[in-house]
């Protein structure tokens, strides 16, 4: 990826080496029974916890890491920056050609362990974004876990995965996450697809605007999304697949619908939730 010409994002809200964090919300036990609820069930834990309702509770007070600041020499900070950078110059320009201002949400760097407004969330329940505070949540571990677990390596694929997170903050403010149609998991998928999509437009858009991919980062950007299908995931896990149980889409609909994204930069090619067959 291009990224030199980028500007950071002034929106990023470095808590690793952060200390102790409190459960809030469900408390420690109850948020652990979730995410062990979930993983057994294959339901996206963070989902879970925003179906069951965890309000945003005052959250323990965190001492930011030193190095908080824009130009720290800290390549995963900076590269991080520049991509959220990146869709705040994409979704303002879309907001704006539709007459609305665009919000841009605060990501959040941690490490271990980080309490947001939808609870307390480990590394393991991997970058997700939270509706009540606004804020995407990303352990940089999981950049990590991308090439050596989940075989896929290449800077596009970690952009991909901030582009889909603020692609929950998009459906967010323009009230999509809440015309899905329920808590099924059918309702998630649509929601993860949409996103995936999303990111296919921010993709399309930032390259238009900065030239920003380079060769072979097409290629990268559709392997991460079949590493990240539920059914590749659960076959890798389980042995088996359980179509009923998926909540992000199967490997074929999260690179069908983040391709239509980077083809077609237009948001109103990614109707996810009235798309028969998704």
């Amino acid at each position: 990826m291009r990224l030199d010409d980028q500007p950071e994002s002034r929106n990023v809200e470095d808590r690793r080496g952060a200390g102790p964090v409190s459960a809030g919300g469900l408390g420690a036990i109850g948020t652990v029974v979730v995410i062990v609820l979930g993983l057994i069930f294959g339901v996206n834990p963070v989902t879970l916890l925003r179906l069951l309702g965890n309000q945003p509770q005052p959250a323990a007070y965190q001492q930011p890491a030193p190095g908080n600041q824009i130009g720290q020499e800290d390549p995963q900070r900076q590269f991080v920056g520049k991509v959220l950078g990146s869709t705040e110059e994409v979704w303002g320009s879309i907001f704006s050609q539709m007459g609305r201002r665009y919000q841009p949400p605060t990501l959040v760097l941690f490490s271990g362990a980080v309490q947001s407004a939808c609870g307390l969330a480990r590394s393991a329940t991997g970058p997700f974004y939270c509706p009540a505070d606004r804020k995407v949540y990303l352990d940089t571990a999981f950049f990590r876990d991308m090439q050596t677990k989940l075989h896929a390596p290449g800077d596009f694929p970690r952009a991909y995965v901030i582009a889909h997170e603020v692609g929950h903050h998009v459906q967010t403010l323009l009230g999509l996450d809440m015309m899905a149609g329920g808590r099924s998991n059918d309702a998630s998928v649509r929601i993860e697809l949409q996103a995936d999509c999303f990111a296919g437009v921010w993709a399309n858009r930032s390259n238009a605007t900065r030239g920003i991919l380079e060769k072979g980062d097409v290629e990268e950007g559709l392997n991460a999304a079949t590493a990240i299908g539920d059914d590749r995931l659960q076959m890798e896990s389980r042995g088996y697949v359980v179509p009923d149980s998926f909540t992000h889409g199967s490997s074929k609909q999260r690179v069908t619908w983040f391709a239509r994204g980077l083809q077609t930069g237009d948001i109103r090619q990614c109707d996810t939730l009235r798309a028969n067959p998704l």
